[in-house]
């Protein structure tokens, strides 16, 4: 097997930001395959009581990216289409609007605020390293690092692609814990990062 086979695989034995970026888009590649080249029934096809979709995690995690690296990162405006919701009056908008959204929207939605966040996170760490602090802090007003910030994210990647797991093989019997060897994504523009780390394992099942 080669590095071009499984390109999402974390390190082997890298520096901390690189093995929590390589975790953080691993998990975003598995996520964005479990998510991948469905209709608009697939990404609304729910299980049981629950009212969670492909799609509406599609929309939500596009806003967390928004969220996490444009204002808690650097305290700005999440930008469109987030900054005019009124959250304190539909704080489960994104879940529940993304029923109205095309698949083309929703794909579009989640690898833009991707690509934005790998682009601001990389200039972040150049700048300043895991040990920064950033914008959002506590009442105390003590700021988070931004290693607290990127290990956040991974936590809620992780519970979310548990999710999609779930509701995928529910659309189509789709199952697996990793994407295939090459996989790309078949809709949108999802691009798969690889780590270029020198001692990353190129296996594509870890250690």
């Amino acid at each position: 097997m080669t590095e071009s086979d499984y390109p999402w695989e974390p390190p082997l034995a890298g520096t901390e930001a690189a093995h929590l970026v390589a975790a953080l888009d691993r998990l975003r590649t598995t996520f964005r395959w479990k998510a991948d080249a469905l209709d608009a029934v697939g990404l609304q096809t729910r299980i049981g009581s629950s009212t969670l979709t492909i799609g509406a995690l599609l929309k939500h995690l596009a806003a967390v990216e928004a969220y996490y690296f444009r204002t808690r990162l650097r305290g700005e405006s999440t930008g469109a289409p987030w900054e005019t919701v009124d959250w304190d009056a539909e704080p489960d908008w994104e879940f529940r609007s993304a029923a109205e959204d095309t698949p083309d929207t929703l794909y579009s939605l989640w690898d833009d605020a991707v690509a934005r966040s790998r682009t601001i996170l990389d200039a972040a760490l150049a700048e300043g390293g895991l040990d920064q602090l950033i914008h959002v802090s506590d009442q105390d007003g003590r700021h988070a690092s931004l290693r607290r910030l990127v290990c956040d994210l991974i936590e809620e990647y992780g519970r979310h692609t548990g999710h999609a797991d779930l509701l995928r093989e529910a659309v189509d019997g789709l199952v697996g814990e990793d994407p295939p060897a090459g996989w790309h994504a078949a809709s949108g523009s999802f691009s798969v990062v690889p780590s270029h780390d020198p001692g990353r394992d190129t296996s594509g099942h870890g250690v």
